[in-house]
This record gives structure tokens, sequence and C-alpha cells, in this order.
């Protein structure tokens, strides 16, 4: 089969930590009731859809029982994709249902997430997922007064999360059990941009009205490097994402200033008003830098150069030789005009295109 058989293939779906924690807390619960082994529990997803999930674990004894499932995120693998989800449920002296967060799972520590701080981060609709799934199988079996302490734990969780961002977002010790859908959908990217989100709004509840969003761990630093005075909080990574992470900001009146951080070749996209910069999202655009060059007054020889390259960082280092730095001044003048007008004004735009080194090459600003 070639290569393009097998980009067409349909993707598989996965399923969420949230789903995950739901039905291993349904095995867990029949174990302890019925005192019997339940290897595979069906629960119904918020998009409506029953699915059934296999145990690869399920102890018990008369107070408690734990059953776990692995984490299948599909043709989208995440940091959580394989892990070991765990629920164990235990009865307790009162009524009502219990629900925390054990080893692997993360608890919030800063303000501007869905969840409180000093909680586990299980956010709301995996929460009344699992104590919506725990009640009903209590009335099932008529014991629905009885009082029950459920326990999400992922044993490497602290582990899988330092791929994650919610270190910076102040969730401390592990991973979050998140999910809307219930489902993951492949390369759907919408984990990734609900974290950016989530950590602007954890920057602006830290006090932040300017923030740096980079494109990656190497530009972050550099932006590091140029505003050390700003909290930690204030550094974003949005990826690919630029547009989404510019109208999240916009979104926030208490946030003044952005400052993009980025390399010759997504900004070189963002310039031209491509605000999703992944690599198969719009190929560069030579012509166009060529153009920048001609305007940054770069002799025709080499702005002939440019229309025959191959990739844009091979641009920015013809241009660095000739020291042509105007080059790069006016292609960040063009990163800050498109981001303006994505978002309507109302922001300082603030633009530094840098090396892979952690070079600078331009910095340009501009009032919307």
């Amino acid at each position: 089969m070639s290569s393009g058989q097998q980009e067409d293939k349909p993707l598989r779906h996965g399923y969420t930590t949230g789903s995950c924690a739901t039905a291993t807390t349904k095995a867990a619960l029949l174990a302890l009731i019925l005192q019997e082994q339940h290897l595979e529990a069906e629960i119904r997803l918020p998009i409506g859809k029953d699915v059934t999930f296999q145990m690869v674990q399920c102890d018990f004894n008369a107070d408690s029982a734990t059953a776990g499932t692995i984490k299948d995120g599909g043709d989208d693998p995440d940091a959580t994709h394989g892990a070991l989800i765990q629920s164990t449920v235990s009865w307790t002296d009162g009524s009502g249902i219990e629900l925390d967060g054990g080893i692997g799972v993360g608890r919030v520590t800063k303000p501007g997430l869905p969840v409180e701080v000093g909680l586990a981060a299980i956010n709301p609709v995996p929460k009344r997922m699992i104590t919506e799934t725990a009640a009903a199988v209590l009335e099932e079996y008529a014991i629905a007064e009885r009082g029950v302490r459920i326990v999400i734990s992922v044993p490497d969780g602290e582990e899988r999360a330092k791929k994650t961002l919610n270190g910076r977002l102040g969730i401390i010790g592990g991973i979050s059990i998140l999910g809307t859908r219930g489902t993951v959908v492949p390369f759907s990217s919408s984990a990734y941009k609900a974290s950016v989100a989530q950590a602007i709004s954890v920057a602006v509840a830290g006090g932040c009205s300017h923030i740096v969003l980079s494109t990656g761990g190497r530009s972050e630093k550099v932006g590091m490097e140029i505003y050390p005075e700003l909290k930690e909080e204030a550094f974003i990574e949005m990826g690919d994402f630029i547009g989404f992470a510019l109208l999240m900001s916009r979104k926030h009146p208490e946030i003044k200033k952005v400052t993009l951080v980025g390399m010759m070749g997504k900004f070189s996209k963002l310039a031209q008003g491509i605000m999703m910069v992944h690599s198969k999202s719009a190929p560069i655009d030579f012509d166009f830098l060529a153009k920048v060059a001609q305007e940054s007054g770069a002799p025709a020889d080499e702005v002939a150069f440019i229309r025959t390259a191959n990739t844009a960082s091979q641009v920015g280092d013809r241009m660095a030789e000739l020291g042509l730095n105007v080059f790069f001044e006016t292609l960040c003048e063009y990163c800050c005009h498109s981001s303006l007008v994505t978002v309507g004004g109302g922001l300082e735009v603030e633009t530094v295109l840098c090396t892979l080194k952690g070079e600078r090459l331009g910095r340009v600003s501009k009032h919307g």
C-alpha cells in the first residue's frame, strides 16, 4: 500500500481519560456490590453513544474494589495514550458520593481553571459522568442511600504530565481527567487548543496583562530572555494555533499586549495572514518572501534566489549573511498587521523572529 493510500485511511477514534475513569468506576462499584469480578463495563458518553470498556484488572474485598483500563487514544496518541486509568471505590459511613484524585492525578494550585484550587484536576464533564454513573448503579441495586468514595488514579500520571502543559497551568502531581465528548477525535487538535485557552485564563487570573505566545519551547526560551520580569504564567506555547491563541487573548480585556515569538517557517505564513501554521496547512510561499526581500532593498539576484529556495530558514540565513536586517523587520511588520486584522485591533501586538539557535532576527511592535 502506498503512503498516500495510508494517509487516506479513516482514522480511528479513541476515548478520553474521563470516559476511562467513568468505566473503571462502574466496574469497580459493581465488583464491590456483587463481590464478583467485572472485566467490562458499558457507559454512555456525553455524545449519546454507548461504549463497552475492557478492564485489565478488577480486585475487590468487602470494603473496596479497584478496576483499571488502558486508555486508548485511537489514532491521536497523546501523553495519556496507553496509560492505566484506575478507580477505587469504597463504602463510607455517610451517604452520597465523594470523588477525589489519587496518585498520578494532578491537583489544581492556580486560579483560572474550571476546577477550584486545591481540588483534584477532574474537569466538570468527567466529574458529572463519574458521579452520575455511580449513582445509577447504586439506584439499580436499591442501595442509593449508601455512601461511596471514588478515587481516580493513574500510576504513571506524574511522569506523563511532564509531556503536557499541566505544570504551567498550575496542575501539580499528575495528569488531568478530561473530556467533554467522551471520545478523542483523531488529530482534531481540540485538546491542545483547550490547553492554550486554559493557559490564557490562568495567566489572566494571575494578574498578567502582557502574555508571550510562542510556537514552541525554543522560541519560548527567547521570550523569557526578553521579558525576565514576567510571571511564568505569562508564557504560553500556542503551537501552530496562532489565530486561535490571538482570539482567545482578545476575549480577555485584561490583556493589553501580546508578544508572538517564532521562527521563519511559521512566521512567514503568519505574515501572509495564515493563522494555522502547521506544515500541512499551507506551503511556504517563496514568491511572498521574495516580495518582502524586494521591499527590503535586496539585490535582484537575491530576490531571484529566494524564489527557488527550499526552506524559509534558508531564506533567513541568506538575508542574515547579507546583513539585510530590514528584511526581518519587514516580515515582523507583516506579522503584526495580520495579527491585528485577525483580532480586530484593541491590542498591542509584538512580533519577535528568532533562529533555531535562539538568535533574534527581528522585533516589531504595533498598536491596534
